[in-house]
């Protein structure tokens, strides 16, 4: 028996809505990451980019565990000496919402050129609304 290995003229990719409403972040965070990598897929290759596309709507209701809320800071660098900014979450969450779900997505990817380029598959938008209803995409339930 042979080990298959798909080709990328193969792959079939289709297109995801997933509803981040009371969603906890880590948990929905990883199972993005699996869309967008291909792994709930019987033809997944870790070398080929077989994943979906993701759009995430409503990420501004997302909720988190514990003290986070209060603890958690993002951190950023401008590239200039002292340049070291720190966000809370509460402030991402007012102003960025969805950089919230995007860093928490972009740290389950690979750290290379395919990890880039699978993280311009996910579209992240703070409201319920979405302007990519011609690709109609399917309506993706967590477990």
């Amino acid at each position: 028996m042979k080990t298959y290995h798909q080709r990328p003229a193969e792959v079939q990719r289709d297109w995801y809505v997933v509803d981040a409403t009371a969603q906890v972040l880590g948990r929905l965070a990883t199972r993005i990451a699996t869309l967008l990598r291909g792994k709930h897929k019987p033809t997944y290759t870790p070398s080929i980019d077989g994943g979906d596309f993701v759009i995430v709507v409503n990420c501004e209701k997302i909720k988190i565990t514990g003290k986070k809320a209060d603890q958690k800071i993002y951190y950023r660098h401008t590239g200039y000496p002292g340049g070291l900014k720190a966000t809370p979450y509460k402030m991402m969450l007012a102003k960025h919402p969805d950089r919230i779900l995007r860093n928490a997505v972009k740290g389950m990817l690979p750290k290379n050129r395919m990890g880039r380029h699978l993280l311009t598959k996910l579209r992240i938008y703070a409201g319920p609304r979405h302007p990519h209803a011609a690709q109609q995409p399917k309506v993706w339930s967590p477990r």
